[in-house]
């Protein structure tokens, strides 16, 4: 079988008794996953994607390419949230037993080897297949001479003015090195004096990185550069050089801050997140002693946060390779299919009147974004009969087609109410950037509190009609963003429900005004109401699994993260429930453990795109929920932050919903089963995973 490692506390941390006890403790430790080492597993599933040779070679690289960018933010965000913890609390234990120190050595060393595997995938399988299909990365010092020529041209008309040399001597201090950057670490020496200098050379990063040298050969951007230091440096002598970068921590708040202006605070914290602590330096190669101390003094690490690589740094540039217009090396191109009640030009009136008529369900990316979610906005924004328009904002692309219609409808004199997350990590320059936009242009724009994110997916438009004012709503699983939806699965749910509607104007209401709580009819919303409604339905189909009724739970999702929701679980399982989950990401909980979790099914989709959608079912004796929305099972999502779970009634729907969710949970291609804390996939399974077969049947609603 393939798998991925299991975490490293459940290897040597916790040993499971021998046999199973006559009753399970279900507040011992022991039954709960690491939730940092838990989403490092997730990270090796996509990395065993990249040497998957069922997949094509440059979807391959991509998936390599994603696992470098996933790991850098898990260092920016989680590692950089450890170290903060460290110097608060270091004995601090979370649910599954570990202290705050514990998980920090357990996480960097895991961090570490993944980076290893991470090198060993490229330098041992896709650069020698890339070779064998005629891409060949190759040193500047390899071309012809016509060909270094060709570069040498290019790095004097397009390098050479971008790059900045700095030394470090007693009238130049160490410079500022941002995160994430690359750049050479040099040693300078004057031939006259035999004196060294430390040197650092920014590799910039809006040239490409990997330089073309003609018939599909690519040059590291960096080693163009070290081949032409002499320009940088006249008269001196480089006598080695190294790659060097550094990741900084995206935990910038400062405790105790209050805001009289989010929108100033949260600028304020970006300025912050630039000179934030460094969580991890990588270098290629061995510094020498001198050196190496310089940097732990300078950048305020220590020895345990220094990775030595084997080169390439940033293996995230590796999507420019993935890129290569090579059509028998990817994945085939498709278009998203657009839903027959959204086919032809249609009007505004008739538009609405569809969703007036019947719930529509799309879901993405098999069905088109532009074509339903912007195509729903756009026409509220040009349709004369539309008196309002609400929505929030979480992530958007900088081109964002529906804020730009949001304006629009504000030009038309419409009401248009914007919710801006102003703290969605590492997105809220744009926002800040779309806040002020649409202020400009007379949006209302409100904000999130710090404590309260706004991570909901819904838009509400107030129509007015023959017989009076109509509401419209959207509920989604995804962000409105047209460049995401092209990779992340999601649905979304377009209702006149008077009901739904209703709960989701109390909604808008409580974010644009004031208030202490909100209350719902029908839609499932936190933090008001969520984390009960869910804890009522598991607790009913573990009263109808007792009374020997049909009972099951089918959660699909991003993350069990909660401790609270998996006890749960767990007494359900033990009490006959079947329980079948769908999770991507982080998962506390242990299934197939003899007496308790017997009953639990847990499947991971990795494929072509990100699994996001959250789907929640409940048996309840044959008259079954479902639910989607925005929130995960963690403690965040169900306590602090504004979510949204609307149910689906539909029975063409939520047959739907029955069948993407059985089609996830019996993906042999590209599921992977959790095996009490480790991951499993058969490497020979040559049937079309769910993916493929949902792009074949599109559209399918």
């Amino acid at each position: 079988m393939e798998g991925a490692p299991s975490s490293a506390r459940s290897e040597s941390h916790v040993p499971m008794p021998g046999g199973h006890p006559p009753a399970w403790d279900l507040d011992d430790p022991a039954l709960y996953l690491n939730r940092e080492l838990s989403w490092l597993e997730f990270n090796q599933r996509v990395l065993a994607e990249a040497s998957d040779r069922r997949n094509l070679l440059l979807e391959r690289v991509k998936f390599l390419a994603i696992t470098a960018s996933n790991l850098d933010e898990f260092f920016s965000k989680r590692v950089g949230w450890l170290k903060r913890m460290l110097a608060t609390d270091a004995r601090t234990r979370t649910v599954d037993g570990l202290t705050i120190a514990e998980q920090y050595d357990l996480v960097v060393n895991r961090c570490h080897r993944m980076r290893r595997d991470a090198e060993a995938v490229w330098h041992c399988e896709l650069l020698p297949e890339l070779a064998d299909h005629g891409i060949r990365i190759v040193r500047f010092t390899e071309l012809e001479q016509p060909a270094r020529q060709a570069l040498r041209e290019y790095f004097e008309r397009s390098i050479f003015p971008v790059l900045t040399p700095l030394v470090v001597d007693p009238a130049h201090p160490f410079p500022f090195i941002s995160g994430g950057s690359l750049s050479l670490a040099l040693n300078i020496r004057h031939p006259g004096t035999g004196q060294d200098r430390f040197a650092r050379v920014k590799i910039p990063p809006n040239r490409p990185r990997f330089v073309e040298a003609g018939d599909f050969r690519f040059v590291l951007l960096e080693d163009l550069i070290a081949a032409h230091l002499d320009m940088l440096f006249p008269g001196m002598e480089v006598t080695d050089w190294q790659e060097l970068r550094v990741l900084r921590s995206a935990e910038t708040g400062a405790p105790g801050e209050e805001a009289d202006d989010l929108l100033e605070l949260i600028e304020s914290a970006l300025r912050r997140r630039r000179l934030a602590e460094a969580v991890s330096v990588e270098i290629t190669g061995d510094l020498p002693s001198a050196r190496m101390e310089l940097l732990l003094e300078e950048l305020q690490v220590s020895e345990r946060d220094i990775y030595r690589s084997h080169g390439p740094l940033g293996l995230q540039d590796l999507f420019q390779i993935a890129s290569l217009d090579l059509a028998p090396l990817r994945d085939p191109p498709f278009t998203p299919a657009v839903p027959s009640a959204f086919a032809g030009p249609g009007d505004a009136p008739g538009f609405f009147a569809t969703i007036r008529e019947r719930d529509l369900l799309v879901h993405h990316p098999y069905e088109s974004f532009d074509e339903t979610v912007v195509r729903f906005v756009e026409e509220a924004s040009e349709d004369p009969a539309v008196l309002a328009i609400k929505a929030t904002m979480y992530r958007t692309s900088p081109d964002s087609p529906i804020l730009e219609a949001l304006i629009d409808a504000a030009g038309r004199g419409k009401q248009v109410a914007v919710l801006v997350e102003l703290t969605a990590r590492f997105d809220e320059a744009n926002n800040i950037l779309w806040a002020r936009k649409l202020e400009a242009a007379g949006v209302h724009v409100a904000y999130g509190q710090p404590d309260l994110k706004i991570h909901s997916k819904i838009c509400l438009v107030v129509r007015e009609e023959a017989n009076g004012v109509t509401m419209y709503a959207h509920i989604g699983t995804g962000n409105y963003n047209s460049r995401t939806a092209r990779i992340y699965t999601d649905l979304g749910l377009f209702t006149a429900d008077p009901s739904i509607c209703g709960d989701i104007l109390r909604i808008f209401n409580l974010l644009t005004g004031f208030g202490e709580q909100f209350r719902t009819d029908v839609v499932l919303a936190a933090p008001s109401n969520l984390r009960q409604s869910i804890t009522d339905r598991i607790r009913r189909e573990i009263e109808h699994a007792r009374a020997g009724r049909p009972a099951r739970l089918i959660f699909k999702m991003n993350a069990l993260e909660d401790f609270e929701c998996t006890r749960l679980l767990y007494e359900a399982a033990m009490a006959g429930v079947q329980v079948d989950l769908v999770i991507r990401g982080i998962c506390r909980l242990r299934p197939g453990l003899p007496g308790l979790s017997e009953n639990v099914r847990v499947v991971s989709i990795i494929g072509r795109f990100l699994e996001h959608a959250r789907i929640y079912y409940f048996e309840n004796n044959g008259d079954p929920e479902y639910f989607i929305g925005s929130a995960d099972l963690m403690k965040r999502n169900l306590d602090e932050r504004i979510e949204v779970l609307a149910p689906v009634r539909s029975p063409e729907h939520r047959a739907q919903l029955r069948e993407l969710l059985e089609l996830q949970l019996n993906d042999r291609r590209q599921g992977w089963r959790l095996r009490d804390a480790t991951w499993e996939r058969d490497p020979s399974v040559t049937e079309p995973g769910c993916q493929a077969i949902l792009l074949e049947r599109a559209p399918f609603s």
